[in-house]
Formats: structure tokens, sequence, C-alpha cells
């Protein structure tokens, strides 16, 4: 869906030098990383492609699908990258994302509809179950909603790019010395092509920086660090290929540690056509 008014004329500046010394310094982290990655430009346009693209993923890129709360789960998933709101008294194992969405939106201008005050202060979710959420789907507050999360479509693309851009100096305090040079080559891989960078864009919203240990199953992760260190290429041209079948092979780990009561096999075949959308040919 293009939105009606125009876009802001803006660039986002991902992992050169002084972005990324900045996300170090405002992180508490002091640490010489064994090179610094290239500056890498997305224009305001790129980052909406790709933001449109995390739409169509988590959404069929449709209104109804801003505001969701998915089956077997106790969140509800909001937003073009379906980011995680918990009600009062719930938190699971995955990172909410919804109230560090709200406070960058909010931040960038855009005024908050009346249930979205406070969320950046903890406010929870007010529909307490699926069963509430789904009997709200036609009330005034959730089209309010619904309606704020399709009128910052490009708020949330950028702030899937934040995302991502400060993703890298968690990962490699996550990772082991021995493997920080090879993480971060394989970043700087991605980031040389546009199918790299939406694959990084849309793989660190989807299943996460990969640094959590509650986002594990037997002691092994699925997030972007995960892929990253299953990966040895050298290629710019072949980074986006080698990134899909290292993604499959993490989500196929994933569902196959994953506690039987969860009946993550249910959703393997989707994962894997999303990874494989990151293929570059």
């Amino acid at each position: 869906m293009d939105k009606s008014r125009p876009s802001r004329k803006q660039h986002y500046h991902l992992f050169g030098r002084a972005g990324l010394a900045f996300v170090l310094v405002a992180s508490g982290m002091v640490v010489a990383w064994p090179k610094t990655v290239d500056s890498m430009t997305l224009s305001q346009s790129e980052a909406l492609k790709i933001g449109k693209r995390v739409w169509q993923n988590e959404c069929n890129g449709t209104i109804s699908g801003l505001t969701s709360w998915n089956r077997g789960e106790d969140f509800a998933s909001l937003g073009i990258g379906h980011f995680i709101w918990y009600p009062k008294g719930r938190r699971g194992p995955f990172e909410e994302s919804f109230p560090k969405l709200v406070s960058f939106v909010s931040n960038r201008g855009a005024k908050l509809p009346t249930v979205l005050l406070g969320v950046s202060r903890g406010r929870p979710c007010p529909w307490n179950s699926r069963a509430e959420f789904v009997r709200a789907e036609h009330t005034l507050e959730m089209n309010q909603l619904r309606r704020f999360l399709a009128d910052t479509i490009d708020l949330q693309a950028e702030f899937l790019v934040a995302r991502l851009e400060a993703a890298l100096p968690k990962m490699l305090a996550e990772a082991a010395p021995a493997d920080q040079s090879n993480v971060q080559q394989q970043f700087e891989r991605l980031t040389k092509t546009p199918q790299g960078c939406y694959a990084l864009v849309d793989y660190v919203n989807f299943k996460g920086e990969g640094v959590l240990h509650t986002e594990r199953y037997q002691g092994q992760g699925w997030g972007l660090l995960q892929v990253l260190e299953a990966m040895h290429g050298n290629s710019e041209a072949s980074a986006a290929d080698e990134f899909a079948r290292a993604a499959n092979v993490v989500l196929t780990r994933r569902v196959h540690n994953a506690p039987p009561e969860r009946h993550e096999s249910q959703w393997l075949t989707g994962w894997l056509r999303r990874v494989n959308s990151y293929n570059g040919g």
C-alpha cells in the first residue's frame, strides 16, 4: 500500500564509522572490533521498500494484518513487523518490541492514539487474551490503532533499519572471540547488496539478534547471530543465497529442538518460504 502523504526526504547511514561508534558508546561498550564496517547508505525510499516487503511477509501487505494475535501465542503482534506486545502479567521468552516501536515513532513526531498513551512507560496490552483481542476487532479503539499503524508505515520501516543498525555490536559482544571476525565479515558481505540488506533487516525482525539466552532451545539459538556464524563465504554476489541456506538450517534445527507442546513444525514451511525469498537469483 502506498501512503497518500509524501515521504520524508531522508537517508539512513548504516554501519558507518560514526554511526557504529555511537552505538557502541550509547550501549556502554568500549570494545575494539576487528575492523569497522564500511559505510552504506539507504535512501528513505529504499528503506521503505524493505519495510513493505517485511509487511508483505508478516501481514500479506494488508491493513487488517497490522493488528493480529496468532493462535497459540500469548501476545499481540502489531505493525508491519508484527512487533510483540504482552498483556499485563504475561512475559514470554521473546523480546517485547512494540513498546520500543511506539517510543521510536512518538519521538519522530507521530501523534499516538489513546490506546498507546503510556506504552513507552510500560503500559501493557489492554487485551488479555486472543479471544478478547478478536472480539475487539471492530471497536473504535482497535480501528484507531489500525489506522495509526497504517499511517506510520514509513516510520516503522525506519525502526526496522535502526534495529538492524544496533544489532551488530550486540552480536559481536555475544559471539565467541574466535567467531567475531567472521560474524562481522558475513554481516558486511550482506550490506553490500540490496538483497542482502533486505535479508538482514527482515531476519533480525523475524527471529531477533540471537543474543538473548531466553530465545534458545536446548542451548541453541535461531537469531541473526546464529545464521551469520554458519556462513563462511567471501563473495558478495552469493551472500544472500548463502544466508538463505544458513537460515534454513538454523530454523529447521530450532523446530527439532523445540518443546513438543509448542508444535513448531506447523510453522516451518512458512518460515522456510520466507527465508527463501532472500535468494539473490
